[in-house]
């Protein structure tokens, strides 16, 4: 899969206070570039804890449901788009299907 943009994770992590988060991220993506997904039996594989919320928006749980990447899936063209990187907290606040 092609992964839209490795740059909100990053800034993610790098603000202060969110440096633990790095490495579960980076293998998130990592494991995303790598993946052939074609739907989320397929992300599940890689990722049992995720959810699809509708709107074609897949919600990680990362590092013990800490953090939650919220991301558009294209199948069929292949791309991951990043919509939204944060905590569980900020996660409940946000309308998910809109990010």
């Amino acid at each position: 899969m092609r992964v839209v943009s490795h740059k909100k994770l990053r800034e993610f992590y790098e603000t202060p206070g969110r440096e633990d988060a790095k490495v579960a991220l980076e293998k998130w993506y990592h494991t995303a570039l790598e993946a052939e997904w074609s739907g989320l039996i397929d992300i599940r594989n890689d990722f049992p804890a995720t959810y699809h919320v509708g709107n074609q928006r897949y919600v990680f749980n990362i590092r013990g449901n800490r953090y939650r990447p919220v991301v558009v899936i294209k199948f069929i063209m292949g791309y991951v788009f990043i919509r939204f990187v944060g905590s569980h907290e900020e996660y409940d606040k946000i309308n998910v299907k809109e990010v």
